[in-house]
């Protein structure tokens, strides 16, 4: 599966035989792959803006209205969560859904995640400004959880905020395991990157702390990659009491197994196909891994971007 344009995000459509959404960041577009490899153009999503790090992230099909297609995209200074529909090839007119994300050309966040209680997660980042990460007010640099339709669930831990922890630097992967633990990668500065478990209300402590610091007052990663070149961390999917950590900077695929919500040891494998930006969990059980070195910052070789699809062990 090749020929892929500064891809950042994968959502299989349900019901879609294998077949794939992908949104390509700087082009504000979606494309529809299938099995076969083959990829057919979608549509545009309207007014994004894919300047510096912004532009057409995450992707995220709503599992109790399958024909509903959530989007995370930058549109001039505030990155925004629509909502249309996806059938048969085509999209459906967009809708807001939640907005006042702030944007920024670097740390916009982006992920997009339903969780078994039927919500809507979505990572974002700080856009620059590291005080924002904690500042409850603000909608940057935090995880948030709303309902489908936008409004904040009464069980939210901030009174009528969609927040639901604060204190991150930019996170590009959230993911639940089998007894619906949320799990995060969140990118570091200059110290360390990070795999969280997410607690609601809890603070992860950017900027006043960079990977495990034990400080008495703000929640330590379960991992940490020192240096941060070893990661960068990006999408992330859990298969059978394992996270699977797509890796930019690091520019491999990182192994964690997480037994009864225990990390252990980091593992790294795929390590020649250069940025890897996101790692989706297929229907038939395959993993997904989508490259990422057509975005600027990456060594582009011919047929780039791609996706590559792994067989797992039993």
């Amino acid at each position: 599966m090749t020929g892929l344009a500064a891809p950042w995000s994968i959502a299989f459509v349900p019901g879609g035989d294998g077949q794939a959404l992908v949104s390509q960041r700087d082009e504000g577009t979606i494309v529809l792959v299938d099995a076969a490899g083959t990829v057919t153009p979608v549509g545009p999503v309207p007014g994004v803006d894919g300047s510096g790090e912004g532009g057409l992230l995450g992707l995220a099909f709503d599992p109790a209205s399958p024909s509903d297609l959530y989007v995370y995209a930058t549109m001039g200074s505030q990155n925004v969560v629509q909502r249309t529909t996806y059938a048969d090839g085509v999209l459906g007119p967009f809708s807001l859904v939640l907005d006042g994300i702030p944007a920024g050309t670097r740390h916009d966040g982006g992920r997009l995640v339903f969780g078994p209680d039927g919500m809507l997660y979505i990572s974002t980042g700080e856009s620059g400004v590291p005080d924002d990460a904690q500042d409850v007010g603000s909608l940057g640099g935090k995880i948030l959880r709303i309902t489908p339709s936008g409004d904040v669930p009464d069980d939210n831990p901030f009174d009528g905020s969609p927040v639901w922890s604060y204190g991150h630097r930019n996170i590009e992967g959230l993911a639940f395991d089998d007894a619906g633990r949320l799990w995060a990668s969140e990118f570091g500065d200059r110290s360390a990157d990070e795999l969280n478990f997410i607690s609601p209300g809890q603070n992860y402590g950017w900027p006043y702390v960079e990977g495990i610091g034990g400080a008495p007052d703000y929640v330590d990663p379960v991992v940490e990659w020192r240096p941060t070149s070893e990661a960068s961390p990006s999408g992330l999917a859990y298969v059978r009491d394992t996270l699977f950590v797509a890796a930019l900077r690091g520019e491999r695929l990182w192994q964690v197994p997480v037994p009864g919500g225990t990390a252990g040891e980091p593992a790294a494998f795929v390590t020649d196909h250069g940025r890897l930006r996101d790692a989706v969990v297929a229907p038939d059980g395959t993993l997904w891994v989508l490259t990422n070195n057509t975005d600027g910052r990456g060594d582009a070789q011919p047929g780039d971007d791609r996706i590559l699809r792994l067989t797992l062990a039993p």
